[in-house]
């Protein structure tokens, strides 16, 4: 191997992969009409993929390729790596037009990650979502007519902030033209690697497609080493090469160079692919040697700047010159306009691995201080990754903790909360062996980092860890402290703790809430936010019939004077005193407040308050605040029957937000409240069609809303299978232990109306008792009213005299207010009476009065329902027209089980759902005597009962019912007694 130059050249010739590029040409021309896909391109290191992406990009239009790289200090907290340089070469070659197209409100969340753009707004944790949707605008916009292709190069060194961020576009990107492609080292996922787990998820999204590179054939071998050598060589030298390169073409590139090549005898040929790039080196001298190490140390993010690399290698201008210029001209260097990269990662990284222990910590110190004298030559959102991972490197432990500390705080400026907890933690993890750790952190004690990493920790979804960590600072505080300081820094902890706590579905962080309050000193910074905190999860505690450790402390805070509604007055009362770490808190008190005034009914006190603090979220350039204001009043909206004002209050709220970039912020917590609003109005479809968009884009907590309000419209739309799977398995009661009375509500109430759909009358029953058992409703009426509604249609059905006890004894405990609440209490009244057998006609025309006064058809069409079933024997008139009322509304609804069930009716009286309709035919092939026989079963009537009803023998009724368990193919009457209630029958 005498001859072989230092590193080849790439092959001239694109060899294989030619159903590949076809594969990425025919995605980006598709993406140009049609929906946006991602390709994930996959391969060991070296096998081509960045070459096969390169060929790709040369063909697409001039301006229409956005590329940028994960780099190795993604482990050392740099955020965002490959979108900040994508973002970079939208500004160099597009100007700041289409970030101001995509930010209207302004740039500041784009400066996190380019800071060249101007400031960014104070830290506010809820801003990644804006952060996360201004991109995803921009990308929308860049596509334009000709497309945009983004490409993310070696995913497999992504931080996971970018993670994060990929995920999230993959799954909103819904307008035509974005094509994303991301390449990856499939023999770096280890078992525990991040992207091991991603990658299915990935998968699993529409539009997005996997292909993995394999090495070369050995006809493609020839075919690379025949471009770069310009002859063929031998079988013997080509079996060779193929053997010892295993096909990969970064290495068929390096033997391919020899001018004999050599033979499997041959002893010079090394037998590692490491050995293998690093053997053309050894002809270097000492000179080169030594540049080539300090540019494999500078070059921690692909490029290392010149000035630098001339500062680390210490040597004259003309040796360095000289020597850059033969790793150059030798392909191990690429030279860019103001620095150089190695020609691959892996050739760095073999250098790098060469580097002996004391020249190593000393390359890493020289670097690590060099961009604190020379900080231009880093760009500013690179510069404290760099320097942590330095000063890691070089076993600097002051410096180390200092740079790490520095490169979290530009992480959680950036919103990067993954790296901004790793980076806090190494901090926490040197503390000990620097002495002057305190004064390396901006003066912050351990207690107050600790506190800072739980946030991370929260904001990552970690919420054990965040536990962990609170936990093991709370324990090396006093329980007790005696100075303002002390105390807040415990407050500030227990309020954390709180706060994990709070995501477990029945044990809240109440407790901890209570504790700081009485710890923190109302002077100090932070006390508003900490008492609108209290107000709201205090408000929000669920209250058991047992009593809870909670509930103690609760009956204790308001004997005190301390209860939800003093809470959130004292926090506007303390925001007065200028303090302006207490505005939000302020504002969100204010949000507070007027839902408690909601909550009694009184709209002109509550919506004012609401929409001060919904405005003063906005003044504080604060979207959470405005989000919850809007979100909060336009549910208050509903529960007073005021449907078409609360949805304006939503719609314009999501309107701004949209126009602003902001939506991300709140928008499920938004569709959940428009969707219960579309389906109350009986609007099913875009009900549905909302719900099911919103479920694919919550978080965990928000599920627990969104699905039930699914489970409802699934269950009247008669789609009992997703509104099962939406309520939760039969049996299931998970829902109890929920601390939160919303989420214990909404869910009780999909499962209700999910089990009542299916005929499961036992399951609805045992849900209704155990949750009237167990959960003090009447305190929270809003969704008490419904939940009673449904409670008492179950005890009709059932013949269930304790239910129909307890439902009343609730009620009559239950406050009404607004236009809905009035005729869900006379419904409820209505089916108790039915339930103990009195007439009910009066009570059912009262009902329809007040349901009449609200904007609820399907409602009103099921009162007028019940009301037509009770008339039929007295007034048949009355009963016809009220059939029809409703078997109208259910049918302009898409509400398929009322309609059922309003032709079943008409069945039974002999008329039809329209003056021209002749009555309904059976179903499922039954006779009219079948299916009078099959109401019965449904009432539980035994074939004597349906004998003596029906004035036929019991042998017949017999034979009747057989012949129905086989016409409906279901095993046992009682599963026919479900059926009937599904076809309308019963």
């Amino acid at each position: 191997m005498s001859g072989m130059p230092l590193l080849s050249d790439t092959s001239p010739v694109f060899v294989g992969r030619h159903d590949q590029l076809r594969l990425l040409t025919d995605q980006a021309d598709r993406v140009r009409s049609g929906t946006p896909e991602m390709l994930l391109v996959g391969g060991d290191a070296g096998v081509g993929k960045t070459r096969l992406v390169n060929e790709f990009t040369a063909t697409r239009p001039a301006g229409t390729v956005f590329t940028g790289a994960c780099l190795q200090l993604g482990v050392d907290g740099l955020s965002y790596a490959p979108f900040t340089a994508v973002l970079r070469q939208v500004l160099r070659e597009c100007g700041r037009t289409p970030f101001e197209e995509a930010a209207p409100g302004g740039l500041g969340e784009f400066a996190r990650l380019l800071p060249e753009l101007g400031p960014f707004p104070e830290e506010r944790r809820e801003n990644r979502g804006i952060l996360f949707e201004q991109l995803l605008r921009l990308f929308t916009l860049l596509a334009g007519d000709e497309g945009v292709t983004v490409v993310l190069e070696d995913l497999h060194w992504a931080d996971g902030a970018t993670r994060d961020l990929l995920v999230f576009l993959v799954r909103n990107l819904d307008r035509p033209g974005a094509q994303i492609v991301a390449t990856f080292r499939s023999d770096d996922l280890h078992r525990a690697h991040p992207l091991r787990r991603l990658l299915p998820e990935l998968e699993r999204l529409p539009g997005v497609g996997r292909i993995q590179l394999e090495p070369l054939s050995r006809e493609e071998v020839a075919a690379q080493t025949r471009a770069i050598r310009g002859e063929d060589l031998t079988p013997t030298q080509l079996d060779s090469l193929y053997r010892r390169s295993e096909g990969v073409p970064l290495f068929v590139e390096a033997l391919a160079t020899a001018e004999t090549c050599p033979t499997d005898e041959d002893p010079d040929l090394p037998d590692h692919f490491r050995d293998l790039l690093l053997e053309p080196l050894n002809r270097f001298d000492d000179t080169t040697w030594a540049v080539l190490r300090a540019a494999a140390v500078g070059a921690v993010s692909v490029t290392v700047e010149h000035e630098m690399l001339y500062h680390a290698a210490g040597l004259p201008e003309r040796e360095l010159e000289a020597a850059l210029h033969t790793l150059v001209d030798s392909n191990v260097l690429r030279a860019g306009q103001t620095g150089y990269r190695f020609r691959h990662a892996l050739l760095r990284d073999a250098v790098h691995g060469e580097i002996l222990p004391g020249p190593h910590a000393r390359l890493h110190l020289c670097f690590a201080q060099l961009i604190d004298e020379y900080p231009h030559t880093v760009p500013v959102d690179r510069r404290a990754a760099e320097e942590a991972h330095h000063y890691q490197a070089a076993h600097d432990l002051p410096r180390a903790l200092q740079a790490a500390w520095w490169a979290a705080i530009r992480a959680g400026e950036t919103l990067a909360f993954n790296e901004e907890l790793a980076m806090l933690e190494r901090v926490l993890g040197l503390w000990d062996q620097v002495p002057d750790a305190a004064e390396r952190t901006q003066g912050h004690t351990r207690a107050k980092v600790v506190s800072r990493a739980a946030g991370a920790a929260l904001d990552t979804g970690r919420h054990r860890r965040a536990l962990e960590l609170v936990e093991e600072a709370l324990a090396d505080l006093p329980e007790d402290p005696t100075d303002d300081e002390g105390r807040m820094i415990r407050a500030l902890l227990l309020r954390r703790r709180g706060q994990a706590r709070a995501y477990k579905m029945r044990d809240g962080g109440l407790p901890d809430l209570v504790r700081a309050f009485e710890l923190h000193p109302p002077h100090m910074p932070g006390y508003a936010q900490l008492l609108a905190d209290l107000a709201r999860e205090s408000n929000l505690l669920r209250l058991d019939r047992a009593g809870t450790p909670e509930q103690r402390l609760l009956n204790d805070l308001r004997r005190a004077g301390h209860g939800p509604r003093e809470l959130a007055e004292l926090a506007i009362e303390v925001s007065s005193r200028g303090n302006p770490a207490d505005l939000c808190g302020e504002a969100d008190a204010r949000i507070i407040l007027g839902c408690l005034h909601m909550e009694d009914g009184d709209v002109e006190r509550g919506r004012p308050l609401m929409e001060l603090g919904t405005r003063r979220g906005a003044e504080l350039s604060n979207p959470m605040i405005e989000a919850r204001g809007a979100g909060s009043l336009g549910h208050h909206l509903r529960e007073l029957g005021r449907h078409e004002e609360g949805m304006q209050v939503l719609e314009r709220s999501l309107d701004r937000h949209e126009r602003l970039g902001w939506a991300s912020v709140h928008r499920d917590f938004n569709h959940q409240n428009r969707a219960e609003i579309l389906f109350e109005s009986g609007r099913l479809k875009k009900a549905r069609a909302l719900a099911e968009h919103t479920v694919t884009t919550s978080t965990k907590i928000k599920l627990h809303f969104i699905q039930s309000v699914l489970a409802r419209i699934a269950a009247a739309q008669g789609d009992l299978e997703t509104a099962r799977r939406s309520a939760g398995s039969l049996g299931d009661r998970s829902m109890l232990d929920a601390h939160r009375m919303d989420i214990l509500q909404l869910r009780v109430l999909g499962s209700l109306e999910t089990a009542l759909a299916e005929g499961e009358l036992e399951e609805a029953l045992e849900l209704s008792l155990r949750t009237l058992d167990q959960v003090i409703l009447e305190r929270f009426h809003g969704y008490t009213w419904p939940l009673l509604e449904r409670m008492a249609e179950t005890a009709r059905l059932v013949s269930a005299p304790e239910l129909v006890a307890r439902v009343r004894e609730v009620a009559d405990r239950t406050r009404i207010t607004g236009l809905a609440m009035p005729a869900y209490a006379a419904s409820v009244v209505a089916l108790t009476a039915e339930a103990d057998g009195e007439d009910a006609t009066d009570l059912w025309k009262g009902a329809l009065v007040a349901w009449e006064a609200t904007p609820m058809p399907l409602h009103l069409a099921r009162a007028r329902l019940r009301e037509a079933e009770v008339v039929a024997v007295g007034d048949r008139d009355l009963a016809v027209r009220r059939i029809r009322q409703a078997h109208e509304s259910a049918v302009e609804c898409g509400a398929a089980p009322l309609s059922r069930a309003a032709e079943g009716l008409a069945r039974r009286l002999g008329t039809g759902v329209t003056e021209q309709a002749a009555p309904p035919a059976p179903p499922a092939g039954l006779t009219a005597r079948e299916s009078e026989v099959l109401r019965l079963l449904a009432e539980g009537a035994t074939n004597a009962q349906i004998a003596e009803r029906l004035f036929i023998s019991p042998k017949t009724a017999s034979v009747h019912v057989s012949n129905i368990l086989t016409k409906l193919d279901v095993p046992n009457r009682a599963t026919a007694g479900a059926r009937a209630r599904r076809l309308g029958l019963a």
